[in-house]
């Protein structure tokens, strides 16, 4: 029955061959994006990550994942990329120090992918932000990390919002520049998402990179609903309080997970919007219990159902999906809520949230421009940047030449 039940039919029964070992994901899923230097290998290098792979196909791991075990195979390569930043950086070689900084970076986030779930990947989340940082501190427009004050924080939650902050240098009160705020998913963070923000800066646009509750170091309660409207009124205060960024002119991207979280900010802070992205985000099936017990054979790299409910707090996948339906945008009547400008993507073959959850937000509320990437699974890359760089150049009244921007997404280790 659960075949009948979602957009992509019979697909949601066939487990993909990437969950049967580790030795399958890395050939016929990372191997490729790993070459590349695209996601979830951003500032990678391939050089960095074929021998760590080999170790572990050699070790012949498989699901389910012992994470200490998976984690600690990528500590001595990410410490020795470490190492010959810092020995760059007291040489004066500032460019080098930097890129290997970030080619460390990349080791321990996949040391700590998914979700740091175990002490060891706990270790690799905290490493890998010592050395993104240093490395982002190198880079031509240095990206600082801001602690903005949680001022909206409940009892419970954390006192600051970590982010990532990047102002274009000709921004100023008397020329502020328009802001982008990227939301981040599942398991890309803030240190990978960064990756946006050099082609934004470029186009004059501030940009402002958080994680999303349960994710990273969000402060926002995971089991609550509403913790993410609280964080983000704690940013958007803050944002308001920057004389050099445009308050008026406040763009969010929610990628894939962060896409369920910018569809729900276009309508709680609707009149602090000028528009809203939602990339490959859920809504309302992504909580079903047959979606949810089908997912973690489909097309994500690692147990998805298992990860989401260690994104909202809970300890189990049954916990979790007894009280799943409580995050649903429909049920709490979220979407029939007034809207900033709201522009909705996904792949048609998206096998981590269901298509079906981008019909589901254009059948309630205001109208919503939507666009549905044929024959694409999960967040209808590529082609879906590309739709929403022009969508977001035409509403900030840009250049339109996003292609700039594309280009530098891909890793090009120099050294």
């Amino acid at each position: 029955m659960a075949a009948q039940s979602y957009f992509i039919g019979d697909a949601i029964l066939k487990p993909a061959i990437h969950h049967e070992s580790f030795e399958q994901l890395w050939e016929t899923k990372w191997k490729v994006p790993c070459a590349m230097g695209i996601y979830p290998f951003m500032f990678g290098s391939i050089k960095d990550f074929e021998p760590v792979a080999q170790a572990i196909i050699k070790k012949g791991l498989k699901e389910p994942y012992d994470w200490d075990e998976y984690a600690a195979s990528f500590f001595p390569k990410a410490e020795e990329l470490a190492a010959i930043a810092a020995a760059a950086e007291a040489a004066g070689e500032t460019e080098k120090a930097s890129e290997y900084y970030l080619r460390s970076s990349a080791v321990y986030r996949i040391a700590r992918f998914p979700a740091p779930r175990s002490p060891k990947q706990r270790e690799a989340w905290a490493a890998g932000k010592a050395v993104f940082y240093k490395g982002a501190a190198l880079l031509p427009h240095p990206i600082a990390e801001v602690l903005i004050p949680h001022v909206h924080a409940l009892p419970g939650e954390g006192a600051t919002v970590p982010v990532n902050f990047l102002l274009p240098p000709a921004a100023s009160p008397a020329a502020p520049a328009p802001l982008l705020i990227i939301f981040t998913g599942l398991d890309g963070y803030r240190t990978e998402l960064a990756v946006w923000q050099r082609g934004w800066l470029d186009k004059g646009v501030a940009s402002l990179v958080v994680e999303i509750p349960g994710t990273g170091d969000s402060p926002a309660l995971a089991t609550d609903p509403t913790a993410p409207d609280r964080q983000w009124s704690s940013v958007l205060d803050w944002v308001a309080e920057q004389p050099a960024v445009d308050a008026n002119k406040v763009v969010v991207w929610g990628f894939s997970t962060g896409g369920y979280y910018a569809l729900r900010v276009a309508h709680t802070h609707a009149d602090r919007l000028l528009g809203s992205v939602s990339l490959g985000g859920g809504a309302h099936h992504m909580f079903d219990r047959a979606w949810l017990e089908r997912v973690n054979l489909l097309e994500y790299p690692f147990d998805l159902a298992n990860t989401l409910a260690f994104k909202f707090g809970y300890p189990h996948l049954e916990s979790f999906i007894q009280e799943a339906a409580k995050f649903s945008l429909v049920n709490d009547g979220t979407l029939e809520k007034k809207s900033c400008s709201l522009l909705l993507v996904n792949g048609d073959k998206d096998e981590i949230f269901p298509i079906d959850d981008l019909f589901v937000a254009l059948e309630h509320g205001g109208p919503k421009l939507a666009r549905v990437v044929k024959g694409k699974k999960h967040m209808g890359e590529p082609d879906s940047f590309f739709i929403i760089l022009a969508w977001i150049h035409e509403l900030l009244g840009l250049d339109g030449d996003y292609m700039h921007q594309i280009k530098l997404l891909p890793s090009k280790p120099k050294y």
